[in-house]
Order: structure tokens, then sequence, then C-alpha cells
């Protein structure tokens, strides 16, 4: 069984299947900032993707990462500028089926 994930989530639900770890759909700016502090995370846009003001947002784990030179750190204002324009919602995961936290999450629009 698989579930798409770009449809048919709303804010606060929650999906679940045998082989993957309970996800979550959230806007709330609270929730986004403890879980991604909370992983040693930060927000980011990927460096050359800023067409204007903005670029490819993204969480980077400086800790985990090889590729810290492809990321510009921003602050969280900038941060939540960008993904309330662009109409986003974060996709996120608490923990692995292992019981261990997990890094899991992704954008997907909020439509």
């Amino acid at each position: 069984m698989s579930y798409n994930i770009y449809t048919n989530l709303f804010y606060g639900q929650t999906i679940s299947s045998n082989t993957m770890s309970e996800s979550k759909k959230t806007t709330d700016r609270k929730a986004i900032k403890r879980w991604v502090e909370d992983r040693n995370g930060v927000p980011a846009f990927i460096k050359g993707t800023e067409g204007g003001a903005d670029g490819l947002l993204r969480i980077h784990f400086p800790e985990n990462s090889k590729s810290n030179d492809s990321f510009d750190e921003v602050d969280w204002a900038q941060f939540f500028d960008s993904f309330e324009k662009n109409n986003l919602a974060f996709l996120y995961q608490e923990e692995k089926q292992n019981g261990e936290k997990s890094t899991f999450h992704k954008f997907v629009s909020n439509d």
C-alpha cells in the first residue's frame, strides 16, 4: 500500500501504513521550528536558486551533511516569508519505525 503525500492531506492530519512511520503535515511556525531545532537543523536556501528574493527552501542538517557549501543558511523570518509566499506546508516524521528521531521532511503544496 502506498500513499500520494501531495493530495488529501490537511492541517494536522497524519498518514501511516505498514511500510512507513506516521507522517504529519503542518503550517504551524512553532511546530516547524521546534522540529527543525530538535534535530540540529537550520533553515536554508539551496545556493544558486535565489531568483529574486527567494531560493529553493530546504532544512539543512550541517552535522549530517558532506555538502555544507551547497546551502545558504537564512533566518527564520526569511524562511517563513518564502514558505508562506509559496503556499507550502511541512510534511514530516517525528520518529523512524525503529524509534529513532527522524529527519524525514518535505515541503508540499498547501492547496
